[in-house]
């Protein structure tokens, strides 16, 4: 499973994107576990957020879905926080 997060806004607005392959991690079936939840609680389209909020786009095996905070639910903000500190 291939996941990319992409994160956008802040209040400097700089864009951050990283990804990760969990067919290369050795606790793969969380990371997919962690995944597959975050994707049922998406959007398909951005929300709007709050003003110098982060606005994500999720893109798990080429299907993408949005999130904004401060409305992350827990799964996501994990999943967010784990690609963004361990991907390339």
């Amino acid at each position: 499973m291939r996941i990319h997060v992409s994160r956008t806004g802040g209040f400097a607005g700089l864009p951050r994107k990283a990804g990760i392959d969990t067919a290369t991690q050795e606790d793969a079936a969380a990371w997919e576990s962690l995944a597959r939840s975050a994707l049922a609680e998406g959007a398909g389209t951005p929300p709007a957020g709050v003003p110098d909020g982060f606005r994500y786009a999720i893109t798990i095996d080429g299907r993408t879905v949005h999130c904004a905070d401060p409305h992350l639910t827990d799964d996501q903000r994990t999943l967010i926080s784990r690609v963004l500190r361990e991907g390339a």
